[in-house]
């Protein structure tokens, strides 16, 4: 039986659905905003690209250009494919499925407009099957992006079609795209119930009697259950056909162990297989519970989570997997378990990673509803013009659908476990800000008080809510919107909680806002939780967003139910610095724009890991937020820190006698440095409140030590002066790529001295040179005010050091890359591409 059940697995995998259809497009960009009278467009001079495509990252950075979208351009750019038809559009259904384009997309097919779809994180999907050529000559897909309001967010956004495409053939009588959902209602070791709710859908002039077979398939290729149901559908309907099965002894997903299963789901007309459908999913339980907080598989989880955007340096918004891959690995070596898609769906391919990796997923879908925000001020809300106007023209006609498409899209990723309907949504809302008190005026957000962010709220709820009655909240109710969000999330799931980012929960509760989602998650607001659990004690409070200190982790630690932080940002993102140039990005707390670790990722390493872990930072004690205490001689600060040790160098190169703030990281109770051998004392964890250790050390060149000791185990970390650059290493992650297209090297440049240490207080020109058939990606140094830009292969180092990637084409070779930096040795690596 099982060798049966293997072969059938074996035949319906082969019923290929999808083919890629990333490859082969002709692009242009267009300076008419202006929809075309007449497609197909002669493309003959039009550029080849491959997707996913971010025209914005390829152009130079512009001081002119907004600040809010980190000083790139929009614009208004058209793709066209052409291509053959696959199938006989009378037996079979062909559809395309975009996962993403931004943004204000209209798609047509040999001239005959399929639609549109104004958001662009939300995936869309048509059906060619009408307008396909029958004669054999070539269909053409044209695709108009209209982007030309460049300055629609308060992040960078990218343009173009920045995700994958499919195209899908399937039979007349076949499962939809997305036509799947999976759950797992009961979960125990000994056995997992399994629900699969399937759609399956008969475009045939005649009524089908078929069945339908799942198989639940584990990850290494066992069958572990099968059902099979007999059914009959009527011509042109769709029916929902529900299935039940048990997995013994299953394979649970968690975060350590993110073991996946497969339902194949296939239609069969006697032996004949019709469709086969592939649904990855895992068998996981998810629990909430007021004042206890969250269960993941009946194990108390505590979420170390972070919010990052869907950009990634050099590559824009088009991000490879292997970038995400390598960004996720750095970000789980530091503790993190669980990321916010701030503020809005991000791709599939980032979905299944998470699945793969053992990462929880916060999904967000809006950052404003009905009314704008200004992407330029943030908190300077209702100011908004041409350029910055952005998805709120189409929110009222769009959300629904687009809410739709991305859960019906997400809701089978183990990964997902909350929805998020909106983030900071208040701030648009100006009468929420009046009705708080810490307003002098409520447009002008530099007039707020600045116990908002750090006291209690001025009145009581009693006395909010008469306030909030009081005042005019314009057209549109937030709690209203909220609610029909929360009601279109759980017609498609109740499985899991709802949220939203509340940066005015004490009003947020009285207004009926905080009432429409399941989970109220403060950001920023950390010192209102308990007033919020005191008044409001029926509903489940936690943390959606802050800054990351210890502070803000102790919350989690010692408040009842908070059981979560993310915190802002894990990653740097481009965008958010109106009128910042050159910074075109604000910072990164864990990881760089390039994906290099900084201070931030030892930081949340040692209260965030368990394995024995000790870090050093250096920076000059005048500016730094901390004086020397006269009478002990510890730092103390004078004033906020609160973000602060970011600043932090990896590095000992001062001028000599200058007093240096010295600063350790470590999960152990008692410290003590050394200075060239020499101990200049111990502190411990009741002489360092934000859990980092401080000396103020009179700058001396050698090697200064923190050591620790763990259950008779001494572990440290140095710092030693570093000399003169004599050279550099060229250092790749891979040095083996597969020829299909999306495999991706990065190569790191690191300027070393004699000793072979690395020299991050010199900087020098790197230029690379490509020998062979790969695909050139560009280079990021990781700085927020490198403007350089990226699609070169010149650049500065930034820290002694800087990123470049290779992605493989489609063909077998090997590629030489060589990095030259004048007056010292060239270095090269050898990248082998095979089928």
């Amino acid at each position: 039986m099982l060798c049966l059940l293997n072969t059938t697995i074996v035949m319906a995998s082969e019923h290929s659905r999808s083919v890629d259809f990333n490859f082969n497009w002709r692009f242009t960009l267009v300076e008419n905003t202006g929809l075309p009278k007449t497609v197909p467009l002669e493309d003959t001079d039009w550029r080849d690209v491959r997707l996913p495509h971010d025209w914005s990252v390829e152009a130079s950075f512009d001081e002119s250009l907004e600040g809010a979208t980190g000083y790139l351009p929009g614009g208004v750019g058209i793709y066209q494919k052409h291509f053959k038809t696959p199938a006989d559009p009378k037996r079979s259904n062909s559809y395309i499925l975009f996962d993403g384009v931004y943004n204000n997309a209209t798609f047509w097919l040999n001239g005959q407009r399929l639609g549109q779809n104004p958001y662009g994180y939300s995936p869309v999907h048509f059906n060619l099957t009408d307008h396909l050529k029958t004669d054999g000559s070539n269909n053409v897909i044209t695709v108009h992006v209209d982007h030309s309001r460049y300055g629609d967010s308060r992040w960078y956004t990218g343009s173009g079609i920045y995700r994958n495409v499919k195209l899908i053939t399937v039979d007349k009588l076949h499962i939809p795209i997305w036509g799947t959902f999976i759950t797992s209602p009961e979960v125990s070791a000994q056995q997992a119930t399994i629900n699969i709710e399937v759609n399956v859908e008969n475009d045939n002039e005649d009524k089908k009697s078929f069945m339908l077979r799942t198989h639940i398939v584990d990850n290494v290729g066992n069958v572990v259950a099968t059902t099979v149901d007999k059914s009959r559908i009527s011509s042109h309907k769709s029916k929902l056909i529900e299935q039940e099965l048990t997995v013994s002894n299953p394979k649970l997903w968690d975060i350590d162990t993110p073991n996946m299963y497969q339902a194949i789901t296939t239609i069969l007309l006697g032996e004949e297989v019709i469709d086969s459908y592939t649904t990855p999913f895992g068998i996981r339980e998810l629990k909430f519970e007021l004042n206890k907080g969250f269960y993941l598989n009946g194990k108390a989880t505590l979420v170390k989570g972070v919010s990052i955007h869907h950009d990634a340096g050099l590559v824009g918004a088009a991000v490879p997997k292997d970038v995400w891959r390598r960004r996720f690995q750095a970000l789980k070596e530091a503790g993190v378990n669980a990321v916010r898609t701030a503020h809005n769906p991000f791709s599939q391919e980032f979905l299944d990673l998470c699945d793969e990796m053992g990462l929880l997923v916060q999904n967000e879908f809006f950052d404003e509803f009905d009314y704008a925000k200004d992407k330029r001020l943030n908190m300077n809300e209702r100011h908004d013009d041409y350029i910055t106007r952005g998805y709120v023209e189409h929110f009222q006609d769009s959300a629904k659908s687009d809410l739709t498409r991305t859960m019906l899209r997400d809701r089978n990723h183990p990964s997902v476990f909350q929805w998020s309907i909106g983030n900071e949504i208040e701030w648009a809302y100006v009468n929420y800000r009046h009705v708080t008190g810490f307003w002098k005026g409520t447009e002008d957000p530099t007039k707020i008080e600045p116990r908002f962010w750090k006291g209690t709220p001025k009145y009581t709820p009693e006395e909010l809510k008469q306030r909030y009655e009081d005042s005019d909240e314009g057209q549109y109710r937030l709690a209203e919107t909220a609610k029909k969000l929360n009601a279109w999330v759980k017609e498609l799931d109740t499985t899991r909680p709802t949220t939203a980012n509340f940066i005015m929960p004490q009003i947020s509760h009285i207004s009926g806002y905080a009432d429409a989602v399941d989970i109220v998650g403060y950001s920023y607001r950390n010192n209102i939780i308990p007033w919020g659990q005191t008044h409001f004690p029926d509903k489940l409070i936690t943390i959606n967003e802050n800054p990351g200190t210890w502070d803000d982790w102790k919350n989690v630690l010692e408040q009842p139910g908070v059981f979560s932080q993310f915190m802002w940002t894990g990653i740097d993102y481009m965008g958010e610095r109106h009128q910042k140039w050159p910074h075109k990005s604000g910072w990164g707390d864990i990881l760089d724009l390039a994906g290099f670790k900084l201070q931030g990722w030892n930081y949340f390493k040692s209260i965030w890991v368990n394995e024995p872990f000790i870090s050093l930072g250096t920076l000059p004690l005048k500016d730094s937020g901390f004086d020397v205490d006269k009478l002990s001689g510890l730092a103390t600060p004078s004033g906020n820190r609160s973000y602060r040790w970011r600043d932090s160098n990896m590095h000992w190169n001062y001028q000599i006698d200058a007093p240096i703030l010295v600063e350790v990281a470590s999960n152990h109770s008692i410290v003590e440095l050394f200075l060239n051998g020499e101990s200049l004392g111990s502190r411990s964890m009741s002489e360092a409140p934000d859990r980092i250790f401080r000396w103020v050390v009179p700058y001396q060149s050698g090697t200064l030590t923190a050591k620790t000791g763990f259950e008779g185990q001494e572990i440290e970390a140095t710092m030693e002066t570093t000399g003169e650059v004599v050279g550099f290493s060229l250092t790749p992650d891979r040095v083996e790529l597969t020829a299909n297209g999306y495999d991706v090297s990065h190569l790191v440049v690191q300027l070393h001295d004699k000793q072979g240490r690395a020299v991050v207080t010199e900087n020098a020109q790197v230029t690379f040179e490509l020998q062979g058939d790969a695909r050139w990606l560009g280079v990021d140094n990781g700085a927020p005010d490198n403007v350089q830009d990226f699609q070169s292969q010149s650049i500065v180092t930034a820290k002694g050091r800087t990123l470049a990637m290779v992605q493989a084409n489609i063909k077998a070779n090997q590629v030489m890359i060589t990095a030259r930096i004048k007056g010292l040795k060239d270095q090269s690596v050898i990248i082998n591409i095979t089928d």
